[in-house]
Parts: C-alpha cells; structure tokens; sequence
C-alpha cells in the first residue's frame, strides 16, 4: 500500500516537473491524503485565484517555481520560488497569482486526542 500516490516512487524527480499550468486554469495533483495530513501540487496560471477560505488545519505552502500571493488574515504576503509560509489553521487565507507559479501545499490537521 502507498502512502504518497501519483508520482513516480524510487526515483529521483522535480516536484515542480510534476504539474504544469493550463491557460486560465489551477492544476492539482494529490500526493497524499488522509484524516492527518494532505500533500497537493499546484500550478497556476497568470491572473488564477483561490478566494479566501480557511482550513481547520495548518497549511504551509512551498514555492517550487515563481512568485505567488498569499493574503493570510488580511495581510499580504509574497512568496518566492525556495520560500515558505505557513497559514495558521482557521485564519482566512487567499493565494493569486500575479504571475505563474507553481506551489507544494501540505496541511496538517488536529487529531482527537485519544
């Protein structure tokens, strides 16, 4: 059973290689989720938005290739390729843009304590 899908396993590889931006489109690619955690690729065209939302869980964000806009409780944020930012769990948050980019989204959820 595989923990991490939809990427090649034993072999070394370019997360940003993995996804690639369409005109006018947000391309995702699940590598892993589950009640825990959730690993997703992003690559976003020019002017592509996700409006504000928020998570019940931390997210952090790694810029694999571009620059990207993050507003995260109202205060902007930009994010460049080799950077991070954390998104503190149910803080409304945004991400634009302003050019192509391209993004590993990772965000760990609270477990109930046993």
């Amino acid at each position: 059973m595989a923990y991490i899908k939809n990427i090649e396993q034993d072999t070394v590889l370019s997360l940003a290689g993995q996804v690639e931006a369409q005109p006018g489109q947000i391309v995702s690619r699940t590598l892993a989720q589950n009640r825990a955690v959730s690993v997703t690729l992003f690559a976003f065209a020019q002017g592509e938005e996700i409006s504000t939302h928020d998570s019940i869980g931390d997210a952090m964000v790694t810029v694999l290739e571009g620059t990207g806009r993050f507003t995260v409780g109202g205060k902007e944020h930009f994010c460049h390729e080799g950077e991070v930012l954390v998104m503190p769990a149910t803080v409304p948050h945004a991400v634009y843009a302003p050019e192509p980019f391209k993004m590993m989204l990772t965000v760990v959820f609270p477990l109930e304590e046993a």
